[in-house]
């Protein structure tokens, strides 16, 4: 079964962030789509400009197995106000999707009630963000259905922690290796 997921962008988002997720994710057989949440180009938060697969709209009925929010500013926040991301989000949890989020983006996580009870980690900084949760001081964080990371220096053990999630622990071990990550993927 191939395996789905979305990373939402925004204009001021996290370049490593966002395309490290995306590459890792796509390295590893996930069908990963980039999808600008109002526009097909989107700025990141230094200045590169990425085409998206498609816009927010296009993707609302479609069923996904993670939905990922990369941080960078004001991006994170931008994520974080916008009812329209909120409801896909919220949605897409409901239906059994992991919600992952970076940096500060899961500041977002906690305005829409997905980390009450749970663990979680951010951008040092935003912890007070993290509505509902525990914080924890760790690069990645996997509350089961909602995975959390501390920022640009942690992108690749998220997003092979999300390998390992949405394929198996192996093929993430072994993407890390590939890759020369010297330290196991969280």
């Amino acid at each position: 079964m191939t395996r789905r997921a979305c990373v939402l962008f925004v204009d001021g988002f996290e370049e490593i962030e966002a395309v490290t997720v995306v590459d890792v994710l796509r390295r590893a057989g996930v069908q990963t789509s980039m999808v600008g949440v109002e526009q097909r180009q989107v700025t990141g938060s230094h200045g590169i400009a990425v085409q998206m697969d498609s816009v927010l709209h296009d993707v609302a009925t479609s069923r996904f197995d993670v939905v990922i929010l990369p941080g960078g500013m004001p991006g994170a926040a931008t994520l974080r106000d916008s009812a329209a991301v909120r409801d896909f989000v919220v949605g897409q949890h409901d239906q059994g999707a992991i919600a992952a989020a970076i940096c500060a983006a899961p500041m977002a996580l906690g305005r829409f009630g997905l980390l009450d009870g749970r663990q979680a980690t951010c951008f040092p900084g935003f912890e007070a963000e993290l509505t509902g949760a525990t914080f924890i001081d760790a690069p990645v964080v996997d509350a089961g259905d909602v995975v959390t990371s501390r920022g640009v220096g942690t992108a690749l053990d998220f997003a092979l922690a999300l390998v390992g999630r949405l394929v198996d622990g192996g093929s993430a071990q072994a993407l890390g290796d590939k890759m020369l990550v010297r330290r196991p993927p969280v």
